[in-house]
């Protein structure tokens, strides 16, 4: 049994830590789906709209836009009150706003609907704070890795929702029914997910009292100028320009520039994205793996993961069109490697954050990577406009992951200073707890 919140009745530690893993799995799937299915939806939003590819971009940009200027907020707000609720009341947010989408009748309205759903797209840090509360650090990188496993899932479903039911139903209905679905899982978290003391996951302060330590800006300013971080925020900026890139352009790309049919469109992506969701866990797995056995771990597992990413997508997209059988396989290799630094940055930022403050500093870096992220749609469109998809997707995937590759490196050999800077403040609270104690 554990301590839910201080002054709160006990709790089954094993039973909570299941639930929310599997209420976090709902709520990233369904609202992944939801986030992501207006990509292979674009050829016929666009035609509705009669949009050219840089309004398009624009439409993406402006989600990107709104979420970027939530993440502070969100970050604060976790970092004070109960994340589950927050959470439950972010998935409502989603729903309301992606069903008020699906009724615009114009471009300009769509434009501001759409990046309304932006509110909720930024609430993820405290999800993953409170899994930081849930599991020591050597068994979060692969919590975080089953979770983030959800994207690529999801990336599949909304693929089978736009090519199969979205033809039939058209692309609002479909809107409709992901919007549904978010406000039942508002429900579910909101009844179901139960906080934890921050801090409780950390070994050193098993048993000690840690309500006494607040949200603190000073605190967060600290964190957000330690070496490491800034290197983690660097990366972050742009290592997002290629999902966004990926995300919003690709389908566009298999249809008009290599002819392929929405059934062969789905016989490659459809491989491709699971290669994507067991990148994930692996990355975490191997994270964590490394993490045991040395402080670098986390970071020499994401620097070989964009490298070798980045030299696969550059063969890929040089492929000929008429070669589908090798385009495939090399675009499922790619997919491997794209995400296994997803759950080691999160388990990093974790790693060197102290626990009042960990969504805002995760919020931080979602905030920055959102400024990168933000402009990436509208950057993808105008090169697209001007020379073709592929080129946008080739250059941005490309010239972004070396970036990624030299700013991990500098984590590499920054982190471990950080990580024992943590450990060194978790070990004085708990040596003062405890003296506490003792004088009591």
């Amino acid at each position: 049994m554990a301590v839910s919140e201080a002054g709160s009745k006990p709790i089954d530690l094993d039973r909570a830590r299941r639930t929310a893993v599997i209420v976090f799995f709902i709520f990233m799937l369904v609202h992944q789906v939801d986030k992501l299915v207006i990509g292979p939806l674009q050829t016929p939003i666009m035609q509705d709209f009669h949009m050219d590819y840089t309004q398009w971009g624009l439409i993406n940009t402006g989600a990107l836009v709104t979420s970027s200027l939530c993440y502070p907020l969100w970050g604060w707000l976790n970092d004070k009150f109960h994340r589950g609720k927050l959470l439950g009341i972010s998935s409502f947010f989603w729903g309301a706003t992606t069903w008020i989408s699906a009724l615009a009748p114009t471009f300009s309205v769509f434009l501001v609907t759409r990046s309304s759903t932006g509110i909720a797209d930024s609430n993820y840090a405290g999800m993953y704070s409170l899994v930081s509360d849930y599991f020591p650090p050597k068994e979060r990188g692969k919590i975080y890795g089953w979770l983030q496993l959800t994207q690529p899932i999801a990336y599949l479903l909304a693929m089978v929702l736009a090519l199969f039911l979205g033809g039939a139903i058209g692309w609002r209905a479909v809107f409709y029914y992901t919007s549904a679905v978010g406000i039942l899982v508002a429900v579910l978290i909101w009844f179901t997910i139960k906080e934890r003391p921050r801090g409780s996951g950390e070994e050193e302060l098993e048993g000690i009292e840690t309500s006494s330590y607040k949200f603190n800006w000073k605190l967060v300013g600290q964190v957000i100028v330690k070496k490491s971080m800034i290197f983690i925020f660097l990366q972050g900026f742009f290592g997002v320009f290629p999902w966004n890139a990926i995300t919003y352009f690709f389908f566009g790309y298999l249809q008009t520039e290599r002819g392929y049919s929405s059934d062969l469109q789905f016989m490659i992506m459809a491989p491709a994205v699971l290669f994507m969701a067991l990148g994930y866990p692996l990355g975490g797995w191997l994270g964590d793996w490394l993490f045991k056995r040395t402080k670098r771990g986390r970071m020499i597992v994401s620097a070989a993961g964009v490298f070798i990413g980045t030299i696969l997508l550059w063969i890929t997209m040089n492929i000929p069109n008429q070669n589908v059988v090798l385009f495939a396989i090399f675009l499922m290799a790619t997919a491997l490697f794209m995400p296994l630094a997803s759950a080691n940055v999160v388990s990093t930022i974790y790693d060197i954050s102290l626990p009042e403050i960990r969504s805002m500093s995760n919020s931080v870096e979602s905030f920055v990577e959102n400024i990168g992220a933000a402009a990436a749609p509208l950057i993808a469109g105008a090169i697209a406009d001007a020379f073709n998809v592929g080129s946008a997707i080739l250059w941005i995937c490309t010239v972004a992951w070396l970036l990624c590759c030299l700013f991990f490196i500098g984590a590499i050999i920054m982190v471990p200073h950080d990580i024992n800077t943590l450990h060194n403040q978790l070990l004085e609270r708990a040596e003062l707890e405890k003296a506490k104690q003792e004088a009591a």
